[in-house]
């Protein structure tokens, strides 16, 4: 099905506060269970969603050949898969930019799109630091992209998965990095403020790293985050442990009105948010990104996952991690329920 939702309307006079508070959170709760189309992309890992001012969705994510950024654009979000497409950029021949074209990242800043993304070498394949693409064209699958070049975060070591959100107008990136005095592999979230959309104002503040187990499944991964601005609070998911079953969101929240670069502001949750499901059969889910109902009413978490728990060999290397939504419920105390990832429902043929 597609979004919206329309739902049936009885006539009536008039609706008094509370009748009118329960018919929202019955629309509300109309399209969660109405759910999506999922997968709504096939072999699409690290999504990104974003419904713009036009009223369309724009799209991207990692494609399996890990060779290119494609968009994609479309009214609704069952609509992606099957929407316009258009690959905007190729990796280079050799060196920067030319091996593991990763996670990019669609925003709309001041009038311009900007893609960030995650690059490494033919050469040196895991030596991968951050990248910007600028287009000045109302469309973005139109109009040229061109390369701005390294996103610098301070110091030079492996970093990926870049995001970016304003708040009280103030712009802020948050990444993916090893730490500068790590003396083994591993990856946390950084917040540092933005000056401009292609750089950072002033010192990084490490926000997560992993120390849970179910951070360290493996790996010791904290990458990907995405932010959520509701009800007072900041929200920053991020996705912990291998790219396997073991894949998880943990969260960390902040007051709206704190300092966002004090890591004291910020309150990690001590378990996953949202995880593996033998239930509904989705495994591994992760790197999402965050959107809303054409209307504003829903949020929507957009996140892949695979459809089979044991994957042979190097699970970065299998492609089928697929790009799947679902509406994001809300508890009492003003948090988000993810709940567990919803089983496929694949559109009728």
């Amino acid at each position: 099905m597609n979004l919206p939702v329309k739902l049936p309307v009885k006539r009536c006079t008039l609706l008094s506060s509370t009748a009118l508070a329960a018919a929202l959170l019955c629309s509300c709760a109309a399209f969660a269970q109405a759910g999506f189309d999922n997968p709504l992309v096939r072999q699409r890992a690290d999504p990104h969603a974003s419904l713009h001012a036009d009223g369309y969705y724009y799209f991207t994510a990692t494609v399996p050949e890990y060779d290119r950024i494609e968009l994609r654009r479309a009214r609704s979000l069952d609509g992606i898969g099957k929407g316009e497409s258009r690959v905007v950029w190729r990796k280079h021949a050799a060196g920067p930019m030319s091996f593991h074209i990763w996670a990019p990242e669609l925003h709309h800043i001041d009038g311009r799109w900007y893609l960030y993304f995650t690059a490494g070498r033919a050469d040196a394949p895991l030596d991968i630091r951050l990248y910007v693409l600028e287009n000045a064209a109302a469309n973005p699958l139109e109009g040229q992209w061109i390369e701005r070049g390294q996103l610098r975060t301070g110091w030079e070591s492996f970093s990926l998965d870049a995001t970016t959100f304003a708040l009280d107008g103030q712009r802020y990136l948050l990444w993916t990095q090893r730490p500068p005095t790590a003396d083994k592999h591993l990856t946390a979230v950084y917040i540092a403020k933005m000056d401009t959309p292609l750089s950072i104002a002033g010192p990084a503040t490490l926000l997560t790293q992993p120390q849970y187990p179910w951070e360290k499944v493996k790996f010791d991964v904290n990458e990907a985050p995405a932010v959520l601005v509701k009800n007072g609070r900041v929200f920053m998911t991020y996705s912990a442990s291998a790219t396997d079953a073991s894949y998880a969101l943990g969260m960390l929240t902040a007051r709206a009105d704190a300092n966002l670069l004090d890591a004291r502001s910020w309150t990690k949750s001590p378990e996953p948010v949202f995880a593996s499901s033998r239930r509904t059969g989705q495994f591994g889910p992760g790197h999402n990104s965050f959107t809303t109902s054409p209307d504003g009413r829903t949020d929507i978490l957009v996140y892949h996952a695979r459809d089979v728990e044991q994957v042979p060999g190097d699970s970065l290397q299998d492609p089928n991690r697929h790009t799947r939504a679902q509406a994001i419920g809300w508890k009492a105390d003003g948090t988000p329920d993810f709940g567990e990832p919803v089983a496929d429902r694949p559109a009728a043929r």
